[in-house]
């Protein structure tokens, strides 16, 4: 009989779990499964941003308490530990006389850092590992191309791999696991443990998101069954304010507490049971984008994370702090841009719609790095998966490989189309609400008797648009061609 250790990472679930099953397949005499903080993850950004802020890291704290959970009712627990994942398990393996360590592979550079350290650490103590990859809704094997040679235009990958491509059938969730031996637990850590602070979550947040696979399961049952919303998901899902416009799944799916697979076979038995249309397909086409963005990363590897981007297009971002903290701090005098950033500010989550805006307006109209963006993203957002992030990153700044050239979006135009009524910006701009109309859109626009009936006075408790919307797209176009033409 063997002696397994399981390393749990971005996968923190029981449900469709490849490295629990892989190791009861041993018919092991123990598993010990094991997450470990790792103290890099909890550092500062190359712009110094804390990598893991308090939104995400609390939602962690949260799955990876509910995972310890869902394994002590299958009879074993989760050894916790802080620090470097590839000094300790070797350690524990040692200790505990580990045959085979089994994790789930990952996509970029500081992740496969960390599995090639481990990986050697271990071969040195003849101790055998299993990397299974699991974070798609397809298998790399069930593509109809190796990965080098994925499109770079993602109508291209969705063609051919809905068309030669099928999708496994989720695992069976283990009923029973072996039990650990006489090991240290370990203490799940505080935020204050990680270096954050606590906080209270804003009163105007529309979702609590709180981390694990229960609480997964529970937003999908809301959602698909209780709520029967997955019907209308294409009309809705550009909706900014409330809790069902959308499914929500993402800091789920980004810390791997819900299975795509698993989402996958949801929609299809809704499909079977309720309705079948352009809505719940639509779900599965978003699923396709993730899985897109993930192996345009393998492919490309570190050039993602490069200013030149994906198609190496070098050229002069500005980063001008002042300008950029404006953004960050949602005092553009933009409403829909400044709704949108206090929301991230305040919960940690932004709507799709918002994202695309938001970094349109830094990279098309400030012509800010958008690596300042993509790097205040990863800190802020709940549901950051480093590789959507940052192919939408390369995508909206014109250098990745889905770009299509200058392409911006109209914020005045985007925040009537999907905000008409003007109450997203009422919800998180209290110094402009009393506005009445259409000219919430652009307050700018407010005669000084209109200001004073409003309670507002431009420039002083709300401010004048930082820029001009179409002059500055014009100046930063003119900047694009002149690299690209």
């Amino acid at each position: 009989m063997s002696r397994i250790l399981i390393w749990f990472r971005n996968d923190l679930r029981i449900h469709d779990q490849a490295i629990l099953i892989h190791g009861i397949e041993h018919n092991p005499e123990i598993i010990i499964p094991i997450y470990c903080f790792d103290e890099r993850q909890f550092s500062t950004t190359s712009f110094g941003f804390p990598k893991t802020g308090k939104f995400r890291a609390k939602f962690l704290i949260e799955a990876v308490t509910d995972l310890r959970k869902s394994l002590q009712k299958i009879g074993n627990n989760l050894i916790i530990r802080k620090g470097i994942p590839e000094n300790i398990i070797p350690q524990i393996a040692i200790e505990n006389k580990i045959d085979l360590v089994c994790f789930s592979a990952e996509a970029t550079a500081e992740e496969i850092k960390v599995e090639k350290k481990l990986s050697k650490k271990l071969s040195q103590v003849n101790i055998r590992i299993k990397s299974i990859w699991q974070s798609t809704l397809y298998h790399p094997e069930e593509l109809p191309y190796s990965i080098a040679d994925i499109p770079d235009l993602f109508t291209n990958f969705r063609k051919k791999v809905e068309a030669k491509s099928k999708i496994y059938y989720c695992l069976k969730t283990p009923q029973k696991l072996p039990s650990i031996p006489t090991i240290e637990i370990g203490n799940i850590p505080s935020l204050q443990d990680l270096g954050l602070e606590d906080y209270q979550l804003s009163s105007k947040s529309v979702l609590t998101f709180q981390g694990g696979e229960t609480k997964a399961i529970d937003r999908l049952n809301h959602y698909f069954w209780e709520k029967d919303c997955l019907k209308n998901y294409k009309q809705t899902r550009n909706g900014m304010l409330g809790s069902d416009y959308s499914s929500k799944l993402s800091p789920w799916l980004a810390l791997g507490c819900i299975s795509p697979r698993y989402i996958y076979q949801q929609v299809k038995k809704y499909e079977e049971e309720r309705v079948k249309n352009d809505s719940t397909y639509w779900l599965i086409f978003e699923l396709l984008w993730r899985d897109f963005f993930r192996f345009t990363a393998v492919k490309y590897g570190n050039q993602i994370f490069y200013k030149s981007g994906l198609q190496n297009i070098s050229l002069p971002w500005q980063e001008n702090w002042s300008i950029f903290e404006l953004w960050c701090e949602g005092q553009t005098g933009y409403p829909l841009i400044d709704a949108n950033m206090r929301e991230l500010k305040s919960t940690g989550f932004m709507s799709n719609r918002g994202r695309q805006n938001v970094a349109s307006f830094l990279t098309k109209n400030l012509g800010i790095n958008w690596q300042m963006g993509a790097q205040w993203f990863e800190s802020m957002l709940i549901d950051y998966d480093v590789c959507s992030n940052w192919g939408n990153w390369n995508y909206t700044a014109g250098i990745g490989n889905d770009a299509r050239g200058f392409r911006y979006f109209n914020i005045p135009k985007q925040s009537k189309d999907y905000d008409y009524q003007g109450n997203y910006l009422r919800h998180w701009l209290p110094e402009i609400a009393q506005i009445k109309g259409e000219k919430i859109h652009q307050p700018w626009t407010l005669s000084p008797h209109e200001q004073k009936q409003f309670n507002i006075q431009l420039g002083v408790n709300y401010p004048l648009p930082m820029v001009d919307f179409f002059p500055s797209i014009k100046n930063n176009q003119k900047v694009y061609l002149n690299y690209t033409s």
